[in-house]
């Protein structure tokens, strides 16, 4: 029990910063926007080519806005000096990872919504008939994203040059999650259904699910160094 109110303090706190600032959850809207908007001023794909090249454009959006997200999370501890103060404090390490990814997951969703819908609206597609495994594989994908997002955005606010370290880290390391996730969003846009869908599905819960636990048994260490 200790541990949950620990996790929705931290989770509710990040929040809160957010609400009084407005400045990550606007920086990931607009900058994913940017991408993908252009991306469909270059490709200017409509019909067949929107729908083959739709779900690499969300995801490459969702990656980097992801990035300016994480980048944020950190960097407010570290020169506050809160997360050394919540480290002498008697709590689990594991519940702070938990209190900063969900709100990392919690920013980023809410980005994601705003991607989504203008993709919708610039290359005129219709996610509804499609959209509950839509959302299953954007959830199960960005959990195992900003799980990863999370610890290494940890690591790298200890480093002078955050900014850069952080993607350095990152994206060879989520590299398959994000290539899972657009594999299984464009056969979930495409109508595909039965084995080959529900496989895809369990490959990206099965990455997601193994780097969620690997990052919060590892967490502890990070904040040691």
């Amino acid at each position: 029990m200790n541990n949950l109110r620990v996790i929705a303090a931290i989770f509710v706190k990040d929040l809160r910063i957010e609400w009084r600032n407005r400045e990550t959850l606007s920086a990931m809207c607009v900058f994913g926007l940017l991408v993908i908007f252009l991306f469909n001023f270059a490709f200017g794909a409509t019909g067949e080519q929107a729908l083959r090249l739709l779900p690499a454009v969300l995801w490459v959006a969702f990656a980097f806005a992801g990035v300016l997200g994480f980048n944020r999370s950190f960097a407010a501890e570290r020169e506050n000096a809160c997360l050394e103060a919540m480290m002498l404090a008697p709590i689990d390490a594991g519940a702070i990872f938990l209190g900063k990814m969900l709100a990392n997951l919690f920013f980023l969703a809410m980005a994601e919504v705003v991607m989504v819908f203008a993709a919708a609206l610039w290359y005129n597609f219709s996610f509804l008939p499609s959209l509950h495994w839509f959302v299953l594989i954007a959830f199960l994908g960005s959990l195992g994203f900003v799980s990863l997002g999370t610890i290494f955005g940890a690591i790298a606010a200890n480093t002078r040059m955050r900014e850069v370290m952080l993607p350095i880290l990152l994206y060879p390391i989520s590299f398959w999650i994000l290539m899972l996730s657009m594999d299984s969003t464009s056969n979930a846009l495409r109508g595909g259904g039965g084995d080959s869908l529900a496989g895809g599905i369990e490959r990206v819960a099965g990455f997601s699910l193994v780097f969620t636990i690997a990052a919060y048994l590892l967490f502890e260490y990070v904040l040691e160094e």
